[in-house]
């Protein structure tokens, strides 16, 4: 793994390469997006611009970024992976992100989840249990520019709630089932994505209805997407 000071080299190369036009990058994250991601049907426009905007390179170890944008997850450390761009894609158009957007993520990973969802909305909450990925993360992410973005390290069981409610949630790692605190902290018309189970998972999308039932509690919708793997969530949600 690069050196903080290489890292920040690096990152700057990238972004002078991204704004000048000139990144050597771009030809692989456009096929990236054609093949992967719009010819498997994913079509909303504030989705696909942010897949193509966001370094993917980047975002994964210096002697990965040849692979950085195939049709595969790759390892980032720590027992941790980031998605294939495709997944990253589908959790983020199911999700219909709007610009006035508060997100939550659970599972900050490589940080590249959170860059594709700060392209979009206006602020991303992130929260990171392994402290080194944390502080890369932190780092790569505001190296990039994203000021949009807030980092903490901890257990995202409990969700972020001095910043709840939020419009939407995505979860990045598979509890056996839905967190009650992440339900709790969506707002009203609010939607969350996350694996659940062991081994093969299911992705599954919850919406809150605006409206209570007779008992005055939330009207939970829950849709099961497709089946998913990925690594378990740890922290308290191991406990149940």
């Amino acid at each position: 793994m690069p050196t903080r000071l290489a890292l920040t080299m690096l990152t700057l190369l990238a972004a002078a390469d991204l704004a000048s036009g000139d990144d050597p990058h771009a030809s692989a994250r456009e096929r990236m997006v054609q093949t992967q991601i719009e010819n498997r049907g994913l079509a909303d426009p504030h989705m696909l611009r942010a897949m193509r905007a966001v370094p993917r390179h980047l975002f994964v170890p210096s002697h990965l970024s040849r692979q950085a944008y195939g049709d595969h997850p790759l390892p980032i450390g720590h027992d941790q992976t980031i998605s294939q761009p495709y997944i990253v894609a589908l959790m983020t158009e199911v999700l219909r992100p709007r610009p006035e957007d508060r997100v939550l993520e659970v599972g900050t990973g490589s940080g590249y989840q959170a860059a594709v969802l700060a392209e979009i909305v206006a602020e991303v909450f992130t929260i990171e249990i392994v402290a080194p990925l944390a502080a890369r993360a932190r780092g790569l992410l505001a190296e990039l520019g994203y000021g949009n973005v807030h980092v903490r390290t901890g257990d995202g069981y409990g969700g972020w709630p001095d910043e709840a409610p939020f419009d939407k949630i995505i979860v990045t790692a598979a509890p056996d089932r839905v967190p009650q605190p992440l339900l709790d902290q969506l707002a009203p018309g609010g939607m969350l994505v996350i694996p659940e189970g062991e081994g093969i998972q299911q992705l599954v999308l919850y919406t809150r209805k605006s409206t209570n039932g007779p008992d005055g509690r939330p009207i939970i919708e829950r849709r099961d997407l497709l089946s998913v793997r990925f690594v378990p969530m740890t922290g308290r949600a191991g406990e149940h």
